[in-house]
């Protein structure tokens, strides 16, 4: 099977919630809204198009990020896998949704502004010794930085 990566400008329009799944895995989902926008030159005004809604579902790195950072409302860009999943309600009607599993996502600057604090991610190292040299190479960086 083919895998269809794209990027979706829209604006997050449900609250994320986030679930731990039996295996222990994390997952926050959020329902995102697209909406095309045109210039009709005959108005002379923007036009919007037919609204697309799908699910946003975000996996490891990217959930305590959501869960900090977006709120309905927000204006974002997701970038990931789209897929469509059919479905039967308890009316048994069945239908379709539309989901895309992020790989990023982050705030539409076009449409809003965003302060970024960077994630500390602890390295683990095996030998805790500075390679020969390099204590006197970050020593020098240090006093020619302050001067």
């Amino acid at each position: 099977m083919y895998e269809i990566n794209t990027s979706i400008v829209g604006t997050v329009v449900t609250h994320p919630v986030r679930r731990e799944l039996p295996s222990g895995e994390q997952l926050i989902s959020f329902r995102l809204a697209s909406n095309p926008r045109r210039f009709d030159t005959q108005r002379g005004e923007w036009v919007d198009g037919d609204t697309t809604y799908l699910t946003v579902r975000c996996w490891r790195r990217l959930v305590a990020g959501v869960e900090a950072s977006l709120h309905r409302g927000d204006p974002v860009i997701a970038y990931g896998q789209l897929s469509s999943h059919e479905y039967r309600t308890r009316e048994g009607v069945t239908r379709s949704d539309l989901e895309l599993r992020a790989f990023a996502l982050g705030p539409d600057l076009g449409r809003c502004t965003a302060l970024v604090q960077r994630k500390r991610f602890e390295r683990v190292d095996t030998d805790h010794t500075a390679p020969p040299g390099d204590t006197e190479h970050r020593e020098a960086e240090v006093a020619t930085a302050s001067d």
